[in-house]
Parts: C-alpha cells; sequence; structure tokens
C-alpha cells in the first residue's frame, strides 16, 4: 500500500490531519462504524467529554487492531460531537496526541450534531487501509 498526505498548507500539522490523503495499490480496506464510549456490556457512558472521548478511541484501537489494521492507516475520520466548543476546550489536545502517538495523517471532519445515542456526546468513524 501506498499513501501520500497532501498539505497545501502547515498549519493543520498542529491539529493532527491532513487536508487529504492519496491512497493507492491497497490490500484491503476497513470502514469502521461509529465508535464511542460504550461499554463492553453495551451500556453508553454518562462520563464527561474529555473520559468518553479516551474511551472511544479505544474502542476504535479495539476494532481497528481487531480486524488486522493498524491505526496508522486510518485515511478518513470522521468525527461527531455534540459540543464543538467542549470538545476543543476540555480535549481536543487528547486527540491530538493519539493522532501523533500512531502517526495518523488523516483526512478528518469534525460535525456537530443535536445529539448522539443515550448520553453518548462523541463518537468516531474510520476508513482504514492497508
Amino acid at each position: 500500500m501506498e499513501k501520500r498526505a497532501i498539505n497545501p498548507w502547515q498549519w493543520q500539522e498542529e491539529r493532527g490531519y491532513a487536508q487529504a490523503v492519496e491512497v493507492k495499490q491497497t490490500e484491503g480496506t476497513l470502514y469502521c462504524a461509529g465508535q464511542a464510549a460504550v461499554n463492553p456490556d453495551g451500556t453508553s457512558s454518562a462520563a464527561d467529554m474529555k473520559t468518553q472521548l479516551i474511551q472511544a478511541l479505544q474502542n476504535l484501537e479495539q476494532v481497528i487492531t481487531e480486524a488486522g489494521y493498524e491505526c496508522k492507516n486510518i485515511v478518513r475520520l470522521n468525527v461527531f460531537t455534540t459540543s464543538s466548543d467542549e470538545l476543543f476546550t476540555t480535549c481536543f489536545d487528547i486527540y491530538v496526541d493519539w493522532a501523533a502517538k500512531h502517526g495518523i495523517k488523516t483526512a478528518l471532519t469534525l460535525m456537530e450534531v443535536k445529539n448522539l445515542y443515550e448520553t453518548l456526546n462523541i463518537e468516531f468513524e474510520a476508513t482504514v487501509v492497508r
């Protein structure tokens, strides 16, 4: 697999994403359903945004790893949140650190939504290649 990030500017580097990602010669593509702070027993977390973000990222990692893929090969990530303001002021740095730790250069879109399932307030939907 050959992957190339396209960044006409540099400012997105500090935010943990790429403007576009080109992928050639893939062996497989994994489309992940939205991963949120849902416990192994299926109950939704009622914790704060920061705690939910950490758990949602852990759940995303688990799905990707169990499928035999690597987080560094996430090429598209959609983030749904019930509060962009809260995300940016309380815990976006955790996402940026997580992306850096895995060497992730992904095309990213963040969307504020009216609500998510039950008590959830953040969800990650990923496309991963191999």
